[in-house]
């Protein structure tokens, strides 16, 4: 018995042993690889769950197409009974069945169909204008917060690498025999500078994960997952001509074809509410037979309509009628506006274009290296603590002035091509697949 116990005791450390030994380390997770915007953009427009929405939209418009033109389906009448006839004198002269058969249909005013299949097709293309603008608002957003994302990365590593300089300076000096006071103020200098750059590198870390949670739904992931993007700079085209977009903008911008479409479907109300004066009619055969002391048959043809013959449909004509000049207004109001924000678009693009090419290729490389050899040379005494700090904080402003202005470059670039169609980056603009 004791040589048992002490066999499952030895078995039960070996097993303890091996569990817990380094040569059996835990699975660790893998991060998943940085993806290029224009990837992710890809991944967006084919996982995105909202699209589905749009998509069903065609298809009810597209139905409601195909039911504006059918006529309403037939009808068919009948009717049975028992007939008896007397002479004059009551005596019966016969008895038998009496019945009828008839089959109506009803038919619109010449022209009203035709008006309402427009309207109809005007609700297809209004449906598809959504799909394509949806698609093209989400491409541009995901971009846009793709590029934000790698941006705030990078200020996030930029930052922390300043501040993580600062720390070890400051415990270096802190190791040393400070003579007077000037060391010890040089030390407070570095410990304000590290602190100012530690929340700096936390509030990008914020950001990048504020955007991971915007960026994950739009396809279709968790909020909370993980996601990196390689900082890309975006291909930039030349400044467009102003009077070239306005002119591409007429045709192509989305927001303007809905109400252009919009106003042609008013227009079709107020012919369709003109038209109504005029009621449907219905046209129906009939037969009917009847046997007592002989058999009657009968054949015939019948028109009916509502009484009175036209409708007193002023009122609703001028409800059109005011609806039709709302839509025209809407459109007037929208060609001006999308004139404002086309100027505004272009002109900043050029100014930005024109700040960011002031700038050499290597601005941002050149300012790493300079904080790298000041690092070196203040520990040798050869750089004031002035000069230090100045080029540690100037290294983090030019990597976020850097930054921050090809993000706005993009928008301005978006906005250009959302509002004209008037290609600015150096992509495709996406096509959506009509479903």
């Amino acid at each position: 018995m004791t040589l048992f116990c002490r066999g499952c005791v030895a078995a039960w450390i070996a097993a303890s042993v091996s569990v817990w030994s380094p040569a059996a380390p835990l699975p660790a997770s893998v991060p998943p690889s940085p993806v290029s915007p224009e990837a992710f953009v890809a991944e967006v427009l084919e996982r995105n769950p909202e699209r589905r929405f749009y998509e069903a939209e065609i298809t009810l418009a597209r139905t409601s197409a195909r039911l504006a033109t059918q006529l309403p389906p037939p009808e068919i009448s009948g009717s049975v009974g028992r007939k008896r006839t007397t002479d004059l004198a009551g005596q019966l002269a016969g008895e038998g069945v009496a019945w009828s058969a008839g089959v109506s249909q009803t038919f619109e005013w010449p022209g009203r169909l035709g008006l309402r299949k427009a309207i109809a097709n005007r609700d297809v293309i209004l449906a598809e204008l959504g799909y394509a603008r949806f698609t093209h608002a989400l491409a541009a957003r995901a971009r846009s917060l793709a590029l934000g994302l790698a941006c705030a990365t990078e200020k996030a590593r930029v930052a922390g690498e300043a501040a993580e300089r600062f720390r070890a300076l400051r415990e270096v000096l802190v190791q040393r025999d400070p003579a007077g006071i000037a060391p010890v103020l040089e030390i407070r200098v570095l410990e304000a500078m590290e602190l100012s750059l530690r929340r700096k590198a936390a509030q990008a870390d914020l950001g990048v994960r504020t955007l991971r949670a915007d960026l994950n739904p739009l396809r279709g992931e968790p909020s909370d997952q993980a996601l990196d993007i390689l900082l890309i700079e975006p291909a930039l085209g030349p400044v467009p001509n102003l009077e070239t977009v306005l002119a591409a903008a007429q045709t192509n911008n989305f927001e303007l074809r809905v109400r252009v479409v919009e106003l042609e479907q008013q227009g079709f109300r107020v012919q369709l509410s003109r038209n109504e004066r005029w009621p449907a009619f219905t046209v129906g055969t009939h037969y009917s037979e009847e046997r007592s002391d002989a058999r009657d048959q009968m054949v015939g043809i019948g028109v009916s309509f509502p009484l009175p013959l036209w409708r007193n449909t002023a009122v609703r004509t001028e409800a059109a009628e005011a609806r039709r000049v709302q839509a025209a207004t809407v459109l007037a109001t929208a060609r001006r506006d999308l004139e404002r924000r086309i100027v505004i678009a272009v002109r900043g693009y050029e100014a930005r274009t024109a700040e960011l090419a002031r700038w050499r290729g290597d601005t941002v490389e050149q300012f790493r290296s300079a904080a790298e050899l000041a690092d070196r040379h203040y520990r040798l005494g050869a750089v004031p603590v002035a000069t230090y700090v100045e080029l540690q904080k100037q290294y983090y402003e030019a990597v976020e002035s850097v930054l921050e202005t090809r993000r706005e470059i993009l928008e301005d670039a978006q906005e250009i091509e959302q509002l004209s169609g008037v290609p600015v980056l150096g992509h495709a603009n996406p096509q959506p697949a009509t479903p």
